[in-house]
């Protein structure tokens, strides 16, 4: 079939401690909320998911009263590419909750053409660390973006945007950046597009890798090298679910993705795959 369910015995079962310092909640796409009790750092919000036909031609909005109910609070919002099914909710929720929007400087093109004010906009090119509180910090990497059948997508920076909301072909990628976010003496890296600098996370270990999916056959041995690199405990499979089908219905699958295969591979390296159903947590520490 084009589009398949996600077969339920790919799910992490285990229970998650009771005692985990930090909550990592899957959004579906490469989403993600991790939680502390005194932060929270929201990746990649993208819950509006507008259909393909809306997509095609109509200029994107977000769904602010889905974002509400879904994510009441942020205190900072990271953007690993500007890209639609990236950054189309973040600078909505960063309106309701007050939240810094972190990236690029297209991702900061976005925010300013969406009406934020400029210290809530915080642009990097990575390699610094940028404290969130007093004990989260998060550093971006340089990396680049996956190809998906064959080609980059929409590759390019936005140098300017007079208006919002946008057509999504407006929305290029800019500089994309792996991010590494340290909260409760935990340490993740997200990865949101099938693609890395090897140099750029060279002697980086961490604790949970969420690996995007779509288009990981592109770069070759991907899982392998990634894992081999970072040495994570837990590997979250995320971009593997098809993102023009509503946040709150049952996910399906990206064509293409093989998301049985990934995780075979995950599990191949001795690292633990965790598959979350969109907005499930899991606890860790």
């Amino acid at each position: 079939m084009f589009l398949s369910c996600v077969d339920p015995s790919l799910y992490y079962s285990r229970e998650a401690p009771v005692d985990g310092k930090v909550t990592i909640e899957y959004l579906g796409t490469a989403g993600f909320v991790l939680k502390t009790e005194e932060r929270v750092v929201v990746l990649d919000p993208f819950l509006t998911r507008p259909g393909i036909l809306k997509t095609l031609f109509c200029k994107l909005d977000s769904d602010s009263e889905l974002i509400r109910r879904a994510i009441p609070r942020a205190d900072e919002v990271l953007i690993g590419h500007s890209h639609h099914d990236h950054i189309l909710d973040a600078p909505e929720l960063c309106h309701q909750t007050g939240a810094r929007l972190i990236g690029s400087h297209s991702t900061r093109v976005v925010g300013r053409a969406a009406g934020l004010p400029e210290e809530q906009l915080i642009a990097t090119s990575g390699g610094e660390d940028i404290a969130c509180g007093e004990t989260t910090t998060v550093r971006g990497f340089a990396s680049f973006h996956g190809k998906v059948m064959g080609r980059v997508p929409l590759p390019g920076d936005i140098p300017e945007l007079s208006e919002w909301p946008v057509r999504f072909t407006k929305l290029r990628h800019g500089l994309v950046l792996d991010w590494l976010v340290t909260m409760g003496g935990i340490r993740i890296m997200h990865i949101d597009s099938a693609d890395f600098v090897e140099e750029e996370l060279a002697g980086i270990e961490v604790d949970v890798l969420c690996l995007c999916a779509v288009g990981w056959q592109s770069r070759p041995d991907y899982v392998r090298k990634a894992i081999e690199l970072l040495r994570p405990r837990f590997v979250i499979p995320c971009h593997w679910d098809w993102f023009f089908r509503g946040y709150e219905k049952e996910p399906r699958c990206l064509p293409g993705v093989a998301l049985p295969q990934f995780v075979e591979a995950i599990e191949k390296t001795g690292a633990t795959s965790v598959v979350l159903p969109l907005g499930a947590e899991f606890a860790f520490g």
